[in-house]
């Protein structure tokens, strides 16, 4: 159009077209479709005021600034300029051609790197935004793609924008590390100060509790402390350490202490908290000093998903309960977990407390309780539950069966041996094998028929050398059965008989 004017510029092999516009929003419309026409799509819009015109034209007519021929850049004009405005839009359709033709022509065929430029005033969505140049000489506002400051950005294809954004974040990101650094040596010299503060006092009031004990402080001197809850709550923790190692009148002692100075009801509190590792801490205390103000919390809290917290209550009650300390069992109804067991059993050894049979819990609907009832059985040798243990060799679950096949054995319970009988066909590898081993701790002649028929039948060899075990504990009959069939040419059971007999390897 008359108001346009384009050039182009070739700077480092790379081609620019420029497009200076000095018409209004229908005029930049009216460029960028015939641009669009004509499929060239890269390309830099530069809007002009009036006053700025005629500084345009004369720097085209002199082909180009001087610092750029010294910068060694080439300017490729197009000889056109502004003329009156023309009412055929015809003729200015035909001149934008033939400017084309010529850009085209000038560029010899190479395809053209025109970046699009943003200005304040004009917005042209679906291009992206490029930073131009300085302005030209003599002409505020005018922009030159030849800066050196920000051409470094249009080189390397980023904006002002995305780099102003890098720099916020990386002030951002300098200023929190710097704040967080402070927070941490803050945080850091207090847990310092509160960890010789407590070191302090643990030892201040170990001494004074054992003075106590040994009547030699005023329980006066207890109450100037227990007005501050930090240290009350050191002054219960040290309570629990020398707790351990107290009985009789000395326990009772400090006990009356920790009630007299209302202790206890910081503990019950801690056992009604909401957060699991303060009812955990609150059960510690009550079990310690033996007090059931809570016992109802801690049973509900048996079936907990928080593994940690039920198995602290489990201990809790066990400690509390003077007539029944194994009573929780029959209202456990989650996994008794392996390890919840080696803890309950070692509370049983360390504080004796008096152990009921565990044929009670035979029954039970737990698979895990009934499971800790045979380990149990078996730990302390209660051989008169033998009926119980006969009613777990039938139990729907395999790894139950399998326990009671090992304590059937274990305590020579010789009654479960016509049941093992039976359910040797009937069982999982593993079930049998446990069988044949069971039978071979507890030796019968009376069955020496069956394992034969086992060394006989079975393809098996780990079951075969189980059967001979058994046959060989036998004693003296076993022994002479096993010499009888390894001379015998029906079927050569030589190998796993000397295996058995070698008394190098048994």
């Amino acid at each position: 159009p008359d108001n346009t004017i384009l050039g182009i510029v070739n700077e480092e092999d790379f081609y620019k077209v420029r497009i200076y516009i000095f018409g209004e929003r229908a005029e930049v419309n009216r460029a960028i479709d015939i641009l669009y026409n004509y499929e060239i799509i890269d390309y830099q819009l530069i809007p002009v005021r009036e006053n700025q015109q005629q500084i345009i034209f004369d720097e085209y007519k002199s082909g180009g600034s001087e610092g750029e021929r010294r910068a060694g850049r080439t300017r490729i004009s197009v000889d056109y300029q502004a003329s009156p405005v023309d009412t055929t839009g015809e003729r200015q359709v035909s001149l934008v051609r033939e400017i084309i033709d010529r850009i085209f022509y000038a560029l010899q065929g190479d395809l053209t790197k025109v970046p699009f430029q943003r200005e304040d005033d004009y917005l042209f969505p679906g291009f992206r935004p490029m930073v131009s140049g300085d302005t030209i000489p003599g002409s505020e506002g005018i922009f030159d793609v030849y800066n050196p400051w920000l051409r470094r950005f249009d080189y390397f294809g980023k904006s002002l924008t995305l780099v102003a954004t890098l720099i916020i974040v990386i002030v951002v990101s300098v200023s929190t590390m710097i704040v967080l650094l402070v927070i941490i040596l803050l945080n850091r010299i207090r847990m310092e100060r509160r960890a010789r503060l407590n070191q302090y006092l643990l030892e201040n009031y170990q001494k004074l509790i054992i003075n106590y004990l040994y009547g030699e402080a005023d329980p006066e001197m207890f109450k100037s402390i227990a007005s501050d809850r930090y240290r009350r709550q050191v002054l219960i923790n040290q309570m629990q350490d020398v707790a351990v190692n107290l009985k009789g009148g000395s326990w009772e002692k400090l006990r009356a202490l920790y009630l007299d100075l209302g202790l206890d009801h910081d503990s019950v509190r801690k056992a009604y908290a909401r957060r699991w590792h303060i009812k955990v801490k609150g059960f510690r205390e009550l079990a310690f000093m033996n007090i059931k103000d809570a016992n109802e919390e801690i049973l509900k809290c048996l079936n907990s998903h928080n593994e940690i917290l039920r198995m602290e209550a489990q201990i809790a009650l066990v400690r509390l309960s003077d007539d029944n300390p194994f009573e929780f069992l029959y209202h456990l109804k989650r996994t008794f977990s392996l390890w919840e067991q080696i803890s309950l059993h070692e509370l049983i050894v360390q504080h004796n407390i008096k152990v009921p049979l565990f044929s009670q819990w035979i029954d039970s609907p737990n698979d895990t309780i009934v499971m800790f009832a045979l380990r149990m059985i078996r730990e302390f040798k209660q051989t008169e539950t033998e009926d119980a243990v006969k009613r777990a060799l039938a139990h729907p679950n395999e790894e139950v069966r399998e326990l009671a096949i090992q304590v059937a054995g274990d305590l020579k319970m010789k009654k479960t041996l016509p049941i093992l009988k039976r359910m040797y066909k009937n069982e999982e590898y593993g079930n049998s094998l446990e069988i044949l081993k069971s039978m071979g701790k507890m030796p019968d002649e009376s069955y020496l028929g069956f394992l034969k028929l086992v060394l006989d039948k079975e393809d098996d060899v780990q079951l075969q050398i189980e059967a001979t075990k058994a046959i060989e504990n036998m004693g003296e009959p076993g022994i002479k059965e096993l010499v009888k069939l390894m001379k015998s040419e029906y079927k050569n059971y030589n190998i796993i008989i000397r295996h058995v007999l070698d008394r190098r390897i048994y």
